[in-house]
């Protein structure tokens, strides 16, 4: 098993003991954190753009589309 990994940002070798893992510094782990403030990663949900057949049974009269 290694002992090391790559930092996500720099890519550089990261030991499983460094207190910034899976960083390789705070520098790294900070530039990953405004990543997210910006939006650049994403976490991917399912899109629901169709209603199915049975939903669209109970709504009231008039709201069927």
């Amino acid at each position: 098993m290694a002992d090391q990994l790559h930092c996500p940002i720099c890519g550089k070798n990261v030991r499983f003991d460094n207190p910034e893992m899976p960083f390789c510094s705070d520098r790294c782990r900070v530039l990953d954190l405004g990543n997210w403030a910006d939006e650049k990663y994403v976490i991917s949900t399912a899109r629901h753009n169709e209603l199915e057949e049975s939903d669209i049974s109970d709504l009231p009269e008039g709201e069927h589309h």
